[in-house]
């Protein structure tokens, strides 16, 4: 039953991904790929918050972790997307772009997945 569970919790994070992609596409175009950059960080902030405030204080169960950090989180960011367009920049011989595109990705994608932990450590009170 957790597969279907699962595969709705997808279908929801798949749709805020495209709504979310189309309104920031729709600010105007661009070379850099911003709005999946966006969405893959709103994504670790929140798998990060997740993890520590459901998960390590057992305020929920690992079933419900699994549906929404796996189902709705991880369909709602991509990491086949990310790759599709770096090889895209790279293509377009915009090196530089896609080199400045993986760097923030990583690094600021480990940043906001950390802060998210982080949050989820202070709201619980906790030290650490």
């Amino acid at each position: 039953m957790i597969y279907i569970y699962v595969g709705l919790a997808g279908a929801v994070g798949a749709l805020a991904r495209y709504g979310l992609g189309m309104m920031i596409d729709s600010i105007g175009p661009s070379a850099f790929p911003i709005s999946t950059l966006l969405i893959n960080l709103i994504g670790s902030f929140l798998l990060g918050w997740l993890t520590h405030m459901f998960l390590r204080t057992g305020k929920l169960s690992p079933q419900f972790v699994t549906i929404v950090g796996t189902g709705m989180i991880g369909s709602f960011t991509t990491f086949s997307t990310f790759s599709v367009e770096t090889i895209r920049l790279l293509d377009e011989s915009r090196i530089g772009l896609a080199l400045l595109y993986v760097f923030l990705s990583i690094t600021l994608g480990l940043g906001s997945s950390w802060l998210g932990y982080r949050v989820g450590v202070r709201r619980k009170g906790e030290v650490k």
